[in-house]
């Protein structure tokens, strides 16, 4: 018996999309933009600074306590589930420090296995190996995911596989990277279906959302970093009204915090920017978003995108208690008016006062539990001090 007097009760959030292995790079890319476009903007882009040079110096043990650290610290603000998009398997050995850093902090796990680089990459093929000694289960906390980016060359083997292994497929939808005309041949051609996530949607044709839709696909928006780094306007409003299952993700934390306080606030505030901006100009505008949705767009969204929604995503007798206590009576809440709107318009990660995951106490009482965090953080450091040289890339506070 817990006793919940003065907190907010309400299910876990879940994270679809987010690269767990960068969080010794966080903040390191808070002022660039996705990719080099051409156009005139920072020269450090994601793609070339992260994915192209950070990523390609780390070792196994690097992806491992990214992995760890960036978990428990999600799990520290009341994310109790997330879909790690792991872009770092350049060896089996990758691979497996991936999952086993993910599974170590003890939160429910979706593993995004997707690409890699170097004469070791074993993507997409050792597919068939991890899912075998690692998923074998459906009932168990960590589960699969095959990523299939389409902008990448042999995505076809990717999304063969994956299918024939009965995962997921998921991949990143961005019209920044010319992927448009690709992406609307596959869907008419068939090939989208109930088992796709698409990453953000954004610069996407009328048509290629229609076939998303009519295929039961899911759309994960990452609206902060959406926004920040290019990658276009966060179709919000286009995925309400085709009717489409949407969840939130954080992305990156290079460049933009992975709470989902943030991200809530985000969607919300935009959703109503655009509606209230037409209504000003005396135009037709849709409904405005109220709290309640965002919180389900955090939690049941989330749950259904990921294929989990019969165990996590909703307070509901025998599903596995993913579940949060959130501290209605501090200050920065008190007096508690509106529980919606007290939890997307008010609260923020310190507010996360007990997290449960299946059921088993995580956090309690502000918290966490079972983590020596001190030597955590020191091995964090010492991952980062190994790749900013291994990259030689000079560390500059205040750059």
């Amino acid at each position: 018996m817990i006793d919940a007097a003065g907190k907010i009760v309400m299910p876990g959030f879940v994270d679809t999309h987010h690269h767990q292995f960068e969080t010794a790079l966080r903040s390191q890319l808070a002022n660039g933009i996705l990719i080099n476009d051409g156009r005139p903007a920072n020269t450090s882009n994601y793609y070339d600074t992260i994915l192209q040079g950070f990523s390609m110096v780390y070792r196994p043990e690097d992806v491992y306590i990214n992995e760890l650290y960036g978990g428990i610290a999600q799990l520290d603000a009341g994310v109790t589930t997330v879909m790690d998009v792991s872009q770092i398997h350049h060896s089996p050995e990758h691979s497996d420090a991936a999952i086993e850093g993910l599974r170590d902090a003890g939160r429910r796990g979706v593993f995004g296995y997707f690409e890699g680089w170097g004469d070791r990459a074993k993507y997409p093929a050792d597919a068939a190996r991890i899912k075998e000694q690692y998923f074998s289960s459906d009932d168990q906390l960590t589960t699969m995911v095959m990523g299939g980016e389409i902008y990448l060359p042999g995505y076809e083997e990717a999304w063969k596989i994956g299918r024939e292994l009965g995962l997921p497929i998921a991949l990143h939808v961005v019209g920044t990277f010319g992927m448009q005309p690709t992406f609307d041949e596959l869907g008419a051609a068939g090939m989208f279906g109930d088992d796709n996530i698409f990453i953000h949607m954004t610069g996407m044709s009328d048509d290629g959302w229609k076939y998303a839709a009519d295929a039961g696909a899911h759309i994960s928006l990452a609206v902060p970093i959406e926004m920040h780094m290019r990658h276009g306007t966060p179709p919000i409003q286009k995925a309400i009204d085709m009717g489409i299952s949407t969840s939130l993700s954080t992305d990156v934390e290079c460049t933009m915090t992975a709470d989902f306080f943030t991200q809530m606030r985000g969607l919300i505030t935009l959703q109503r920017m655009f509606a209230n901006e037409k209504a000003l100009s005396a135009q037709e505008y849709p409904e405005l978003m109220q709290c309640m949705q965002a919180l389900r767009h955090a939690t049941m969204g989330g749950a259904e995108g990921l294929k989990l929604d019969r165990k996590i995503g909703s307070l509901t007798p025998g599903k596995e208690a993913d579940i949060l206590l959130l501290d209605a009576e501090a200050m920065n809440v008190a007096p508690l008016n509106n529980v919606p709107g007290a939890v997307v318009t008010l609260m923020e990660r310190n507010n996360v006062d007990t997290v449960m995951v299946a059921g088993q106490v995580k956090k309690w009482k502000g918290q966490m539990l079972g983590f020596d965090l001190d030597r955590l953080r020191t091995e964090l450091e010492g991952s980062r001090d190994y790749l900013f040289e291994a990259a030689g890339i000079e560390r500059d506070l205040f750059a």
